[in-house]
Parts: C-alpha cells; structure tokens; sequence
C-alpha cells in the first residue's frame, strides 16, 4: 500500500484491489485495468481531476470513516499533493499486477512515463527561457534589455 499526503495534512491510503478497481469504474466512470493495459495511463496523469476523482473513489472507505465528503478530498488537492498521489496510485497498480511479466511490463511503463515528462518538463522551461530572454531584450527598463535608442551627448 502506498500513501500520500493532501494539502489538508491528511495521509491517505492508496490500495489497488478488484474492489477498488470497482468502486472506481462506478464512482469514477474510469476503468484502472486500462492503465495496466497502456491504454488510459495518459488521460489519467494529463488530467488532474479525473486523476483526483479516481483517487477519492480509491480512497472511499478511507474518506467516509474520515468524514471527508468528495468536495473536501477535492479541495485539499493540488500542487505537490497530485504530484504524490499519482505516483502512489502509479505504484499501487504496477504491485496489482497479478503476473510477474505484467508487473515488470507495467513497472517499465510507469518509469518511460516519469522519464518522458521529466524530459518534457525541460523542452518546455527552456523553450520558455528562451522566449524570456527575448522579451527581456525588447524591454528598456529591463536590466540588460534593449533601449532602441542612444544615450544622449
């Protein structure tokens, strides 16, 4: 079982069991097999509030003995606290995988995953520095910026 943290300094459980994958399909409308099979894994990381839903589905049992109603879970998800939940939730469904080859096959799957975005997270910052740099270069009250024009005599 893996755990995470929300924004609210709540530590929740996540477990990937088949009554978990059920409870996800009917609260969620999201089918967790679908990421073991590589199908889904992209719209569950790339939306963070399907990724979310999922998560507060996953941790129902949790959340009722808790009190924590779907709005609250919500609220107290974002930043860093996504960045954790889904790599436990990651986590949880590569150790679900009942057959060693698709374990090994998932765990390879979630690992090109972190390594892509990480590598795509780097093509967009320096892109952006980039773009930075030549705004900066227009702008004459920016130190080092461009004036347009000659200093005076």
């Amino acid at each position: 079982m893996q755990t995470f943290r929300d924004n609210a300094g709540r530590t929740w459980t996540v477990s990937v069991d088949v009554a978990a994958i059920k409870r996800v399909r009917a609260l969620a409308g999201f089918d967790l097999l679908s990421v073991i099979d590589g199908k889904g894994i992209d719209r569950l990381v790339l939306d963070p509030v399907l990724l979310c839903d999922v998560l507060c589905a996953a941790c129902r049992p949790e959340a009722e003995r808790l009190g924590v109603s779907d709005e609250d879970f919500g609220r107290a998800m974002a930043g860093d606290a996504i960045e954790h939940a889904t790599r436990a939730l990651m986590e949880e469904l590569v150790s679900f995988c009942p057959n060693p080859r698709d374990r090994k096959r998932m765990q390879k799957l979630v690992t090109t995953l972190w390594t892509t975005m990480e590598k795509a997270r780097d093509v967009v910052e320096r892109k952006l520095d980039e773009q930075l740099q030549a705004l900066e270069s227009l702008d004459p009250s920016v130190p080092g910026g461009s004036s347009g024009s000659s200093p005076g005599s």
